[in-house]
């Protein structure tokens, strides 16, 4: 049972790799995409943030649906969407066409996280869920990484149009294995001896829906996620490359080098905070919140770096930036709030307030920098407002986030 159960977890986490890989591929073939699609760097921005309102927006449904259907279907069903968006991109010709690519693909890679969150409360012991579940967002930021020099290389070796057909047909390959072997359940009891089946038809989808509506935990959980991930996920896809290069005056490589290290951190941080939080610590909410108020300095420190800033703090600062990210324990934390029966809607819930605000962030920030210094948008006083307000918001989580419940003793 526990080998067939390692399938599913390696399968259901391949998909999200592509889903993360995906949503980052723009930040390399933009002078590709700003050729041959026409694009002003308005519409470049519009392009990008499609993926992400698509996706934010998919998780209305899934929130509903995911713990009525099971994550098999739904995992395979959407990704199918996402394929046919790969292609369609990949022919686009202009901005319009461009845009119903990106929309496609986010709605099709809108199901691989909460599915795999909801196949590993299914597959595996609760009590090590935290674990599993950063470990799957660590393969995620792999995927993030993959977009980056790995999918330069194969570029330019095929261009753009043909690197994304042959991924979306690799793409196609995995929804065909994956339903093919992938159970939602291993048919045995989870809560007193409830099957699968009957967990996902104890109560009726609206019913859940309200319960999760109602509950103050979900609400502070949201916007903790809003804020944390909108600003990661800017900071990361966009803004830290032209801080990096037109701020403090490094070269392409030295900021690709600090990004990557960025990254490097995130790998890390799903399964360090899921591991102290199982095996150390024993709690979930505390940690979020102290997480979070490291993040608040961290910005800070950031926002007053300027071109004489030593490039080993610069190093420090992105690692830790990426190392200092709590995502997973919000889900986490979420999830044993709520009943079982509801941990697909409870998580993907709060993963819509997750999508929207990168798509808010990445907007909001531009047009920020750009109406408040219009005649130098990318110059470090820009910055440094920007990445303040960022910090306000992260401490104004820190702040609430004391007043959300920890389940984690609950958890036999």
């Amino acid at each position: 049972m526990m080998s067939r159960a390692w399938i599913v977890f390696v399968l259901a986490s391949a998909n999200f790799f592509l889903s993360q890989f995906y949503r980052s591929t723009n930040a390399v073939i933009a002078p590709q995409l700003i050729r041959d699609l026409s694009l002003s760097t308005e519409d470049l921005g519009l392009l990008s943030a499609a993926f992400f309102y698509a996706f934010g927006l998919a998780q209305i449904p899934i929130t509903v649906f995911l713990d009525r259907i099971g994550a098999r279907r739904m995992m395979a069903g959407f990704s199918m969407a996402g394929i046919l968006g790969a292609f369609v991109f990949s022919w686009a010709d202009s901005l319009a066409m461009g845009v119903l690519g990106r929309v496609l693909l986010g709605i099709g890679m809108a199901c691989n996280l909460m599915g795999t969150l909801k196949l590993l409360t299914l597959w595996f012991d609760p009590l090590r869920f935290a674990t599993l579940s950063g470990l799957v967002f660590a393969i995620g930021t792999l995927g993030n990484m993959a977009a980056t020099s790995p999918f330069v290389v194969l570029v330019d070796w095929a261009g753009w149009r043909e690197a994304f057909r042959g991924i979306a047909g690799c793409s196609l390959l995995l929804v065909v294995i994956f339903y093919a072997v992938v159970r939602d359940s291993p048919g045995q009891g989870f809560e007193k001896g409830t099957s699968a089946r009957s967990l996902q038809k104890a109560s009726p989808a609206l019913a859940d829906l309200r319960v999760l509506l109602k509950s103050k935990d979900y609400w502070i959980i949201s916007y903790a996620t809003f804020v944390r991930y909108g600003i990661f996920a800017a900071f990361q896809t966009l803004w830290a490359g032209p801080f990096l290069m037109q701020g403090l005056r490094l070269s392409p490589i030295t900021a690709g080098h600090l990004i990557l290290l960025l990254n490097v951190g995130m790998i890390l941080s799903g399964p360090l905070w899921g591991a102290i939080s199982d095996r150390v610590v024993k709690t979930r909410k505390w940690l979020v919140a102290a997480d979070i108020g490291v993040l608040t300095l961290l910005m800070v420190l950031i926002a007053f770096a300027g071109p004489d800033t030593d490039l080993k703090a610069l190093w420090v600062l992105f690692f830790s930036f990426g190392l200092f990210q709590p995502g997973t324990l919000m889900y986490v934390q979420m999830k044993e709030i709520m009943p079982l029966r509801m941990a697909g809607t409870a998580m993907t819930g709060v993963n819509f307030f997750t999508m929207v605000g990168a798509a808010f962030f990445l907007h909001a920030l531009g047009g920020l920098m750009q109406s408040l210094y219009p005649e130098a948008s990318l110059s470090i006083p820009a910055f440094h407002t920007a990445f303040m307000l960022c910090a306000a918001f992260t401490a104004s989580v820190a702040g609430v986030y004391s007043f959300t419940q920890d389940a984690r003793a609950q958890v036999k």
